[in-house]
């Protein structure tokens, strides 16, 4: 490309040359003949051949651009999206979906139009503009120290202005990704706002948005504006004074008539040159703006990375232990201060304790959301840290309280458990999962759409979706947060019974605030202000009478209240609020249950 520009340039501002010696062939001769248009083949053949070399050349690099350009943006994307998704739970927790989705395209077209901007329009104005002033070097040396100091007065203050407009384009695509992430936000929530009655609030809110990005662009097209009042200006000075100035050579004698045409005809291409560069210089900021304004939000340092010895250890027994961890959402305050506890390899435990007592916590650094800032989570006697975080969690399973589902086809859906398993295996993990029997009642079946996030399906629905991926999975260590608190208590009995044979062989934690979920399980371990307060079975921990005895007591309608009167809330102590888990959204949601409605039918997709 970078070639073929070059001789597109060079043919285009040589053009002006070759007509210069047709003119003066023509003015030279002493009379009017087919002789003299004869005699004038060399020139009009190189005029030809200018003319043509300028098309050729400049349709061979845009067939490679047109065929490079898309690949090349694609490449950048990709490769920002790789990057991105190995960012912490914290960072996606911090950022809008929708802004940094916005920032990946904005990026990659930045980056894309950078390099096109310095190839097809940067490199072509430099070549023009040295050939233009070795002509007129040629033409007269006056002409070409007057072309050359405006060239280099030009073009440095335009640069300099145009780099101090960088900021402003810069703020100004910070503005318009925030405006999409709030657009985003909105949409996602529509729902939401309907029924609360917020419709006009969230125009509202993102007139706000509005405004300031149309603040933002403004200063930043105003200017620009100014930079053009410059560069015009400039561009006015060359054409009135080149023209004089070689009016007044032609008059002394110094140049003939061709000379003044070359002269004249290489001000105004220059001329044209030049107002195109004002406006590429400009948009060259704007890219360069936008492509900084992605790098600094996608291109940082990962919170969690896999140390440089990290391997793919699989896990065969699933046994679990917290060794002297230290961990604390901020450094000021500690969420867990040196907690050690083991959880033997097939054993079934469950977490109770009021919100934010440290449950979501201990789940999340199992899972690796988070890195402790002193001791060891071990499995199976391996430091999770020595694990690729990949391999590490290809061997976990988590059936959050809020599921996430793509908006994909039901069996796409499930099979993300097991992506090699056959329809016959999505089918019965459905089955277990007592979701097979909705899904048979809708028109288009396994093959239907079920929305973004999942909204075409109820809670309860979603929630067997989830649970007939995890059981497809068929990790070692199975995590349940609240897994069957969207669902009504028929299917939860049926599905419990499910579960339970999911749960054979494998180490399973059990987060709940249905106290009655977890009294079957092997172990119960109660977690208060950050520390495990009592550890045991129901029937032992009824029998102390102590914490759990006082929880199990208090609830209502066989769920924990947020916190119990006359105590002081936990999350009052210091504790960051949980971080909800993978499957939710990235914002802190209550504990409390979503039944769903026994008596209503399922709910189709649409």
């Amino acid at each position: 490309m970078l070639a073929f520009e070059t001789a597109n340039a060079t043919c285009g501002i040589l053009i002006p040359y070759a007509l210069a010696r047709i003119i003066k062939s023509v003015t030279g001769a002493q009379e009017t003949s087919m002789a003299v248009v004869e005699h004038l083949q060399g020139p009009l053949l190189l005029f030809i051949a200018f003319c043509l070399g300028e098309l050729v050349f400049g349709r061979l690099a845009g067939a490679i651009q047109i065929r490079l350009g898309p690949r090349q943006r694609q490449a950048v994307t990709r490769t920002i999206y790789h990057y991105l998704q190995y960012h912490s739970y914290r960072y996606f927790s911090s950022n809008f979906a929708g802004a940094l989705a916005h920032r990946i395209s904005e990026t990659s077209l930045g980056v894309t139009q950078t390099l096109w901007a310095l190839i097809t329009e940067f490199w072509p104005i430099a070549i023009v503009i040295g050939v233009a002033v070795t002509l007129l070097f040629q033409a007269h040396v006056q002409l070409g120290w007057f072309a050359l100091a405006w060239a280099a007065f030009f073009i440095g203050i335009s640069f300099l202005l145009a780099r101090r407009c960088r900021p402003y384009a810069q703020a100004a695509a910070a503005a318009r990704s925030e405006t999409t992430g709030t657009v985003v936000d909105s949409v996602t929530n529509l729902v939401s706002a309907r029924l609360f009655a917020r419709l006009g609030f969230e125009r509202e809110n993102l007139e706000r948005y509005l405004t300031r990005e149309m603040q933002a662009i403004l200063v930043s097209h105003h200017y620009s504006e100014r930079i053009r009042w410059f560069q015009f200006s400039a561009a006015a000075v060359l054409k009135i004074g080149l023209l004089y100035y070689a009016l007044r050579l032609w008059g002394q004698g110094h140049i003939g008539v061709g000379d003044f045409v070359l002269a004249v005809s290489l001000s105004l291409l220059v001329i044209n040159e030049a107002r195109n560069l004002s406006r590429r210089f400009l948009e060259f900021f704007e890219y360069i703006g936008n492509v900084s304004n992605g790098v600094h939000t996608i291109v940082r340092a990962h919170e969690l990375i896999d140390a440089p010895d990290a391997g793919a250890i699989a896990l065969r027994r699933g046994e679990i232990e917290f060794r002297a961890v230290e961990f604390g959402y901020t450094p000021a305050r500690k969420v867990f201060d040196r907690l050690s506890v083991c959880i033997p390899a097939g054993q079934r435990v469950g977490l109770v304790g009021l919100s934010g007592s440290g449950k979501s916590t201990f789940v999340s650094l199992i899972l690796r959301l988070y890195d402790p800032q002193g001791g060891a989570i071990l499995i199976d006697g391996v430091d999770i840290r020595a694990m690729t975080q990949d391999s590490l969690h290809a061997q976990l399973s988590l059936i959050p309280q809020d599921p996430g589902l793509f908006h994909r086809t039901l069996r796409e859906n499930i099979r993300y458990g097991r992506l090699e398993a056959s329809d016959a295996e999505v089918i019965e993990a459905a089955r277990q999962a007592h979701a097979h029997e909705f899904i048979a009642q809708i028109k288009e079946g396994y093959d239907s759409l079920v929305g973004e996030r999942g909204v075409k399906l109820s809670g309860g629905q979603r929630q067997r979706i989830a649970i007939a991926r995890v059981i497809l999975k068929n990790a070692p260590v199975l995590i349940l947060d609240e897994a069957t608190s969207a669902l009504d208590s028929i299917t939860e009995h049926a599905i419990q019974q499910t579960l339970d044979t999911v749960m054979r062989g494998k180490t399973v934690i059990v987060v709940a605030h249905r106290l009655s979920t977890i009294a079957h399980l092997d172990r119960i371990l109660v977690f208060e202000d950050g520390r495990i307060v009592e550890d045991g079975t129901h029937a032992e921990l009824l029998a102390l009478g102590g914490a759990y005895h006082h929880l199990w007591s208090r609830q209502a309608g066989g769920f924990l209240p947020e916190a119990i009167a006359g105590e002081p809330d936990a999350r009052a102590g210091g504790l960051s609020a949980p971080v909800p888990l993978p499957g939710g959204p990235p914002a802190a949601a209550p504990e409390g249950p979503e039944p769903d409605d026994a008596a209503a039918p399922p709910r189709p997709p649409e």
